[in-house]
């Protein structure tokens, strides 16, 4: 239940909940683990838009829909710790004083707050459909997940450690 509270408070004070972590023991099983739940939040979230497209096009199997997804969030893995090393090096060059565990931290736990959002932009793609509803709701989800991820890398990054 821990998780779920977190995830709620980081929408009103996102950076109080990332010196939480911080002062946490160190311990990258646990970020790969918020990385590992919001895809799979993520992956969850896919499968409206799956079925209408399996409904729409019944010609593409449902098990390779899903299967395909799966194994597409599956190889963004590396992307992710790609993207935050590469964050790191950038604000050092600004004059950040974190090291790549708080980038990691800071990415990994606004995909995972972001995640419930993105159900409900799958629930919208597979009710409704594209359209303005779901551009909208896309523009939502990317601006909150801008937002905890900019707060969580001013913590990690400029704050200095924990």
């Amino acid at each position: 239940m821990a998780a779920v509270e977190d995830i709620l408070r980081s929408y009103r004070r996102p950076r109080v909940v990332i010196r939480e972590h911080l002062r946490r023991m160190r311990s990258e099983s646990r970020l790969f683990s918020f990385l590992f739940a919001a895809l799979l939040v993520i992956f969850v979230a896919q499968w409206p838009r799956l079925a209408r497209q399996h409904y729409e096009v019944p010609d593409i199997p449902m098990p390779g829909l899903l299967l395909g997804t799966a194994l597409a969030l599956a190889a963004t893995v590396p992307f992710f710790y790609a993207i935050a090393l590469i964050v790191s090096w950038i604000t050092r060059i600004v004059g950040g004083r974190g090291d790549g565990y708080g980038a990691r931290l800071a990415l990994f736990w606004a995909l995972f707050t972001v995640s419930p959002l993105m159900l409900l932009h799958g629930l919208t793609l597979g009710i409704v459909g594209f359209g303005i509803q779901a551009d909208s709701l896309s523009v939502v989800v990317f601006a909150a997940f801008l937002l905890i991820w900019g707060a969580g890398l001013r913590v990690t990054q400029f704050e200095g450690r924990a």
